[in-house]
């Protein structure tokens, strides 16, 4: 796989609320601008969704796409991977959340691999716009903004 790329914010809020907003996929197109449209496609018995399929138009980059994630039983983190993709033919990420103060530090990794050749600074730049906006929604929509 190709370099990760990591990205933090603080949200104010409790790592449960940030948690909860991540783990709420059909919420999605509601505060993620990109994201059009999700569909659960399998969950695990205590309801967090196994595998999601994901229709994304950001400008240029549109693609359709599934990930299958894997749940911290301690509720601080999710990682996933890309199970197909029509762009994409590799992407790997995850959320760690961490107390601090009274929020909650989320860092954000991620790593794609294009379906088409990209320039490997090309294709982290992209990476670090994608999280700085996924993080920056986030945020916004955990804290209620």
């Amino acid at each position: 796989m190709a370099d990760e790329s990591t990205q933090s914010i603080v949200v104010d809020a409790p790592p449960e609320d940030v948690m909860a907003v991540i783990a709420d996929f059909p919420a999605y197109p509601e505060w993620a601008n990109a994201v059009k449209s999700t569909e659960v496609l399998d969950e695990f018995a205590d309801g967090k969704a196994r595998e999601v399929k994901f229709t994304l138009d950001a400008g240029p980059f549109k693609d359709v796409y599934t990930l299958s994630y894997e749940w911290a039983s301690n509720g601080l983190s999710v990682e996933w991977n890309l199970v197909k993709g029509q762009m994409q033919k590799a992407q790997k990420g995850q959320y760690l959340l961490s107390p601090e103060g009274d929020g909650t530090r989320v860092t954000y990794t991620l790593s794609v691999q294009l379906a088409v050749p990209m320039i490997g600074l090309f294709r982290r730049k992209a990476e670090k716009m994608i999280m700085d906006i996924a993080l920056k929604e986030l945020k916004r929509r955990v804290e209620g903004g």
